[in-house]
């Protein structure tokens, strides 16, 4: 089993920045990829970004949606089991709850979700 706790989102303004984590502890792989997906009101969880790890090599894979691309990080720091989303230059429509994945072979985990609210 593997557990996943996430950080607390907030309140943020239009070009505010905020820092995510997901902190994963149990029975992970070598091999593993984690992703921050979102889901606004009345929308599909969509994946925001991913990271693919494998032991703590520098084998770092990153993938971003379109809609974050140059704005939002995806970064992990391996001595605390945490994986990070580093949203900058927020906008109203990032506004939705924030979910933490890990997949491992065929089984995948989710965090509970923190909202983040992004408005002046």
């Amino acid at each position: 089993q593997v557990r996943l706790v996430q950080s607390r989102g907030g309140l943020v303004q239009p070009g505010g920045s905020l820092r995510l984590g997901c902190a994963a502890s149990g029975d992970i792989s070598s091999l593993f990829v984690v992703g921050w997906y979102r889901q606004g009101p009345g929308s599909q969880r969509d994946l925001v970004a991913s990271i693919v790890i494998r032991d703590t090599a520098d084998y770092d894979r990153t993938t971003y949606a379109d809609f974050v691309k140059g704005r939002f990080t995806i970064s992990r720091d391996n001595a605390k089991n945490t994986v990070y989303l580093q949203m900058n230059s927020l906008r109203p429509e990032d506004t939705a709850v924030y979910y933490c994945n890990l997949r491992q072979g065929s089984t995948e985990y989710w965090g509970l979700g923190t909202q983040v609210t992004v408005s002046s």
